[in-house]
């Protein structure tokens, strides 16, 4: 194990355990290092590296802090990440997204909010029957967020927030390309909206999986 490694190693082990919680400053550099024996500069390695990923915030002439923890900070940093898919992965973007968002959908008919049934329902009466390509990918967007939001799992709205990007390309491709791309993408989402103000969540679920699983189908049919 590289030594910057067992740094980061043992600042986690403290996190786990206890010793170091949410909002909890750090000792002093010197006598961190020396409680774990460690040499100061890869202690020094290991905050940097922390702090990349949201675990440190690092404050100049104040200290470094644990952060919250909260997850979408924490999944800040795989959003980075998969900015930099290559295309040929964007089949399993799209099945990761038709796995999670489907559970995801069925969890907000039992739990999304009338107010934010009613916000779906005025975006998309407001986008209207025939939208542009942009109009359209961006109304989907929005749409799934909102539809995950509702399921109150704070974790799974950040991933496939960050999943949603790498899918945008080819969503888009989509509908300029297949006749009948941006009907079929309305219908479904009012299936979708449908489903959950019934409060049904196996429908929401079956509606979801459909509306994912059309997109992944064109494009290995277009590859």
């Amino acid at each position: 194990m590289a030594v910057t490694d067992e740094a980061i190693g043992k600042i986690k082990e403290m996190i786990v355990s206890g010793a170091l919680r949410p909002g909890d400053r750090l000792p002093k550099e010197s006598e961190l290092a020396a409680e774990l024996g460690l040499s100061r500069n890869s202690l020094r390695e290991a905050v940097r590296a922390l702090s990349l990923i949201r675990v440190l915030d690092v404050r100049q002439g104040d200290g470094t802090y644990v952060t919250s923890l909260d997850p979408q900070l924490l999944l800040e940093a795989m959003s980075f990440v998969v900015d930099f898919h290559r295309d040929d992965t964007v089949l399993e973007f799209l099945a990761v997204r038709r796995i999670l968002e489907p559970a995801a959908t069925a969890m907000s008919a039992a739990l999304i909010s009338q107010d934010a049934l009613d916000a779906l329902e005025n975006a998309l009466d407001a986008l209207g029957q025939e939208p542009s390509v942009d109009e359209l990918i961006a109304s989907d967007l929005e749409f799934h967020r909102g539809v995950v939001r509702g399921s109150g799992n704070s974790v799974l709205v950040s991933l496939l927030d960050g999943l949603s990007g790498p899918t945008t390309r080819a969503r888009m491709w989509r509908g300029v390309t297949q006749d009948d791309a941006v009907s079929r993408t309305l219908r479904e989402h009012r299936a979708i909206l449908a489903a959950l103000r019934d409060r049904d969540a196996e429908t929401a679920r079956a509606w979801s999986t459909i509306h994912i699983a059309g997109v992944e189908q064109w494009l290995r049919a277009s590859r």
